[in-house]
């Protein structure tokens, strides 16, 4: 055997030894940005009305707004649309643009008042003066999760109302670690936003219970 020959097996032995195996695809998750949400309800895959929130790029589906939540939302629509005239903007279940990949619809904001109400770009975290959210079967999920982003995003002042515990949850100062101030005012107190010192509401106006009668009865 020749010496070229001996040089060439050892050759294609070390070009053997250097060739990586490729790794196996793996699944992974695909976070959407903001304007991929937006080019999927452009584009059909989901309407105005579905029930759906960004929240750091995945896709939320919400449960159907029961009618217990509905009253109360429609309750504290009225009760701060007639408090606070010029002052703000009272917002129902809208987008509000936390970042690049969420895109939440609390139950409600009070925003800073806008010319336009913010026709040309939904609202962001500093414009944002009060956000709420009413909680009945999706508490965990809104003390858990959507309280902490609110922090992290710097929303100023969240209020979360727990329908079926009757508690009011107020969350102040956020941080990237979370909110620093937490309050749990009693039903016989008297609260203000802190943006909005002037607006003054009674806690157990807030926490009017359901009527406990069926329909029909």
């Amino acid at each position: 055997m020749s010496n070229a020959t001996l040089l060439d097996r050892d050759a294609v032995a070390a070009t053997a030894a250097t060739v990586e195996t490729p790794e196996p695809l793996t699944p992974h998750r695909y976070r959407l940005t903001v304007a991929e949400y937006h080019r999927l309800g452009e584009n059909g895959i989901f309407d105005e009305d579905s029930r759906v929130e960004l929240i750091e790029g995945d896709l939320i589906a919400m449960p159907p707004i029961g009618e217990q939540h509905a009253s109360k939302t429609r309750r504290l629509n009225r009760l701060f649309s007639l408090q606070v005239g010029d002052t703000a903007i009272v917002d129902v279940q809208n987008p509000v643009m936390l970042d690049a990949r969420s895109e939440p619809q609390p139950d409600m904001v009070l925003l800073k008042p806008r010319p336009d109400f913010y026709e040309s770009a939904h609202p962001r975290p500093e414009d944002v003066l009060l956000l709420i959210e009413v909680s009945d079967s999706t508490l965990r999920y809104d003390r858990d999760t959507k309280v902490p982003l609110y922090a992290r995003a710097g929303i100023p002042e969240v209020w979360l109302l727990d329908v079926a515990g009757q508690r009011l949850e107020i969350y102040r100062r956020p941080s990237p670690e979370g909110y620093r101030e937490i309050h749990y005012p009693a039903p016989a107190e008297s609260i203000a936003p802190v943006l909005l010192p002037e607006l003054v509401l009674s806690v157990a106006g807030l926490l009017i219970p359901p009527p406990s009668t069926k329909r029909g009865e």
